[in-house]
């Protein structure tokens, strides 16, 4: 563990484990009998805190596993030259399973609490339950408290992890939002301005060019008729500039089938190979119809994406006259259209998209099912002039 991580609490387990240790190397020392006991508790003390001072010893595995031998190897000696030796082993415990993996941890507490047994043997006196079951249940202990505090630990991390990737997510869904605002801003003011303002400057136009017409050629009235059609025009070419910079950027440097076409380009990590192919003569669009078809695509393309596991989608626009259609097909695991959206985005993106074509007094439709794949539809009427 990072000694970064610890917590106050965390410091405070680890210094009452230093002060264990130093009691009961105290302990053994003031109770042995020999001079051989007191150095060897001593060589003990000297080799736990040589181990705790260095930093190698909490980085590296490796590290921690030779001191922890060399631990061991002087411990040993305690336990052979005093009985009292045998109450080290207890923390013992809570250092091999911190410091030491799980393969390599139980089976060294096991030796551990086997040592601490045999030695009490070896002294000879009389057996009692209590010998064998005070090593192994503070063994037991220790692997409890020690697995148990790894397994919260875990816990803790995997839901602080959770928190920040919330966090995280919560402000790219404010800035997405915020972008998606602004974009349904300039879509909203480009389909008002191509509705209202160039359409009545077109009609303006119309009007004034049959007045035209009718007037004899040497009218007084024809130069103002002139001057005034052109005035209409030149601020019917400015509507249009302002509906064009209000569009969206992917048709700001070409026609709606390039911008299709763009959308069709590998991505990476994408798994999904589109295609897009054009049907019939193209004509020009009004910009209202450019954006709502683009954005169907983006939207229809996306879920492809996110939710469908497919390997290919095919999106193809078709002119047929009176009408435009939009066709976005994949081979991905289909759904049922009539059951409730199973996303986590709440199932907006198929309303949306209807929305979208109904708003242009179009159709849209949508044919799955699981295991077959999913079509998506949209039919537009185009204006007359358009269509004509």
């Amino acid at each position: 563990m990072d000694p970064r991580a610890l917590t106050p609490a965390l410091r405070a387990l680890r210094l009452c484990l230093h002060l264990m240790v130093a009691g009961l190397l105290a302990l053994a020392a003031l109770r042995s009998d020999t001079a051989a006991g007191v150095t060897a508790a001593v060589v003990t003390a000297a080799v736990y805190a040589t181990g705790s001072l260095l930093p190698s010893v909490r980085r590296s595995p490796r590290a921690a596993a030779g001191w922890l031998v060399v631990l061991g190897v002087a411990w040993l000696a305690l336990l052979w030259l005093t009985p009292d030796g045998l109450w080290v082993a207890f923390p013992l415990y809570f250092l091999q399973l911190h410091l030491l993996p799980a393969r390599w941890s139980l089976p060294s507490v096991a030796l551990t609490a086997g040592a601490a047994i045999l030695s009490y043997v070896r002294q000879g006196d009389p057996l009692n339950p209590g010998v064998f079951i005070g090593p192994l249940l503070g063994a037991a202990v220790a692997v409890a408290t020690v697995f148990g505090y790894q397994a919260l630990y875990r816990e803790s991390e995997r839901r602080r992890r959770m928190v920040e990737e919330l966090v995280a997510t919560r402000a790219e869904l404010a800035a997405a939002e915020r972008h998606a605002g602004t974009l349904a801003e300039r879509e909203r003011l480009a389909r008002e301005i191509h509705d209202t303002l160039a359409q009545g400057l077109s009609s303006i136009q119309l009007l004034l060019r049959a007045a035209e017409r009718a007037l004899p050629g040497d009218s007084p009235a024809a130069g103002h008729l002139a001057r005034a059609r052109q005035a209409a025009q030149d601020n019917l070419a400015e509507a249009r500039r302002f509906v064009r910079a209000l569009s969206p950027a992917d048709l700001e440097h070409g026609s709606l089938a390039g911008a299709l076409e763009r959308l069709c380009r590998p991505a990476p990590d994408t798994g999904v190979r589109a295609r897009f192919t054009v049907s019939g003569a193209p004509v020009e669009l009004p910009t209202p119809y450019e954006v709502a078809l683009l954005r169907i695509a983006q939207s229809a393309l996306a879920n492809t994406v996110r939710h469908a596991r497919a390997s290919r989608a095919e999106i193809t626009l078709s002119f047929m006259g009176a009408s435009v259609t939009l066709d976005v097909v994949d081979d991905g695991e289909g759904f049922d259209p009539a059951a409730p959206s199973p996303t986590a985005e709440g199932g907006f993106g198929l309303p949306a998209m209807r929305a979208r074509a109904r708003s242009l007094g179009g159709t849209f439709t949508v044919e799955s099912a699981p295991g077959q794949g999913t079509a998506v539809a949209v039919c537009l009427p185009l204006p007359v002039e358009v269509a004509a």
